[in-house]
């Protein structure tokens, strides 16, 4: 009689779970919420202040770390996240969900001891938002899954303007909405030239469920309301000429990849240069931005 041996875990290293707190995702997320921090209007204690942008950072990798841990069935199936540690066999589920928990439960306990019920609010609803409404709700069940579960990524301004202030303002409520409405155009242009991927693991992203033509118009329609929210601090006198010059010309360029995608034809996947032009671009993009904004009001 033959039996099947039982997959193998292999004991996970520390290097296996800062991937779990997906990293590269953390640093703009920790930049926007130093950004928000720096850009308010009141000074916070430098111990303070690092110790607000420590929680987002832990809040953040927390929400990724859960966020494998769902998905792992999903990593296993898509060729950029086959080494993840879930899908790879380098850790079992059960360390993944508490790690995570663990480690959100550390970043709201420490905003909230040492910063303010207000930041701490913020951080736990982003966290929230990106586990349960991106995560398990959306992400396998609608192609607008990237729209709606964009917001989790757009609280770290928020998060770091409420450390210093204890409240929220426009300003950083604008910041909000230039994430928020940034992240459609800047993910299908990385979905559309890994659509395989989510169509071998049955996830209804929109260059699947809809197809590259409708993808390219929205990239384009989603561009014009980013481009009016990130220009808006400087005719509202929320920030200053340093901003205004900077945002003009690094939506201007913006606005020409995006252009560029979106007039563009269908094209077989190794040929689509301008799409993964404009999603490396977005990147730079959104931390220029918001370097121009400390600048402009630092040193206006």
């Amino acid at each position: 009689m033959t039996t099947t041996a039982a997959p193998i875990t292999l004991p996970a290293e520390w290097r296996d779970f800062l991937a779990l707190t997906k990293p590269r995702v953390m640093t703009l997320v920790v930049f926007t919420g130093l950004c928000g921090m720096l850009a308010a209007p009141a000074p916070i204690h430098p111990i303070l202040g690092f110790t607000a942008i420590l929680c987002i950072a832990l809040g953040a990798g927390a929400a990724g770390a859960l966020n494998q841990w769902y998905e792992a069935d999903l990593d296993a199936k898509m060729k950029r996240t086959q080494q993840r540690p879930l899908p790879a066999g380098r850790m079992d589920r059960q360390s993944a969900l508490h790690f995570g928990v663990g480690l959100a439960c550390f970043s709201l306990a420490l905003m909230y001891f040492a910063i303010n019920l207000t930041a701490t609010l913020i951080l736990a609803v982003s966290i929230l938002f990106y586990v349960f409404v991106y995560t398990i709700w959306l992400k396998r069940r609608t192609p607008q899954n990237i729209v709606i579960g964009g917001a989790a990524g757009a609280f770290p301004p928020l998060i770091g303007w409420a450390a210093a202030t204890g409240d929220v303002a426009l300003l950083p409520v604008l910041l909000f909405a230039l994430i928020f409405l940034w992240t459609p155009p800047h993910f299908w242009a990385l979905a559309m030239f890994v659509k395989t991927d989510y169509a071998n693991a049955g996830v209804p992203m929109l260059p699947v469920v809809a197809g590259e033509r409708s993808t390219r118009t929205q990239i384009g329609l989603y561009t014009l309301p980013m481009v009016a929210a990130a220009i808006a601090p400087w005719p509202l006198g929320l920030a200053g000429a340093i901003y205004g010059w900077s945002a003009v010309l690094l939506n201007a360029i913006f606005l020409a990849y995006a252009a560029q995608v979106a007039t563009r034809r269908s094209a077989p996947d190794d040929t689509m240069l301008p799409e993964r032009r404009l999603f490396k671009y977005s990147i730079l993009y959104l931390f220029l931005m918001f370097g121009a904004l400390v600048v402009d009001r630092w040193f206006a």
